[in-house]
């Protein structure tokens, strides 16, 4: 099973569409709440190339991007297998 991390904020929309997409699909995942721990915001932003709008998602330390960008990756059928992986 793949390693996914989420940086999160309690108050996001875009968040919890993106934490519920990855429960559908069965996948345990790491959430980083920055604004419980602000101190990890700039290691967000480090990895998501300058990324500075929550949520930041990452698959086997690779960026994948916000809610936006995980949906349309399972939209184009290419989440299901990187999650399998």
């Amino acid at each position: 099973m793949p390693v996914v991390e989420i940086y999160t904020s309690p108050f996001c929309g875009y968040c919890h569409a993106a934490k519920r997409l990855l429960k559908q699909k069965g996948v345990a995942f790491t959430e980083i709440d920055v604004m419980q721990h602000p101190e990890r915001k700039p290691e967000m932003i480090n990895r998501a190339n300058g990324g500075r709008t929550v949520p930041q998602i990452f698959i086997d330390g690779k960026h994948m991007g916000g809610c936006d960008d995980l949906h349309a990756l399972d939209r184009q059928g290419g989440l299901d297998p990187l999650l399998k992986a």
